[in-house]
């Protein structure tokens, strides 16, 4: 079994578990009728809400983790 097909393998759960303590991603969300950016850990948790995206991202890097854009 070559590389490429151990990652295909990988289930979802495995995967997540992977990037746990190095990718956080953000996801535009509407709060009270505005849009703000949900900072998310790799597991899906909402960790934190931020006014901007640049603000978010930036909190994510400081935090030592790589930033992800959910579309």
């Amino acid at each position: 079994m070559d590389q490429t097909e151990r990652i295909e393998q990988i289930s979802p759960q495995d995967l997540m578990i992977l990037g746990l303590q190095e990718v956080a991603y953000v996801k535009p969300v509407i709060v009270q009728g505005e849009t703000v950016y949900a900072v998310h850990a790799a597991d899906g948790r909402e960790v934190a809400v931020m006014a901007s995206r640049d603000v978010a991202v930036a909190a994510i890097r400081q935090n030592e983790l790589e930033p992800l854009s959910i579309h």
